[in-house]
């Protein structure tokens, strides 16, 4: 959607399709532009999409303003090694609401 946006955001292979600002707190809606993953058991690329949900990231704010990451979670199958996974992301932990330089941030904070 916007250059700025994706540059600022700085994520590998993301782009920003909506910005929503609403009782001062801002909504990013991001797209994921990789069309497979890695198995991490046998590590083969698949395309093999099963499911994708949204799920809502916390991460640092912007102009003082509490940001939230609307992030597609997708869950992928391995043919070969015949079991569902979930994509896992270079900027959030597996089961964190929050991404890593939010963390970061916190943790400076105490």
């Amino acid at each position: 959607m916007d250059f700025h946006l994706d540059t600022l955001l700085n994520f590998p292979n993301v782009t920003v399709e909506q910005c929503i600002q609403e009782a001062g707190e801002i909504f990013l809606t991001l797209r994921l532009l990789n069309d497979a993953a890695d198995c991490p058991h046998c590590g083969k690329t698949t395309e093999k999409l099963h499911q994708s949900r949204p799920v809502l990231l916390r991460d640092l704010s912007i102009f003082g303003q509490a940001t939230h990451l609307k992030v597609p979670r997708r869950q992928f199958y391995c043919r070969s090694y015949q079991r569902y996974f979930t994509e896992s992301l270079p900027y959030v932990d597996k089961g964190r609401q929050y991404t890593f330089r939010y963390k970061e941030y916190i943790y400076q904070q105490v």
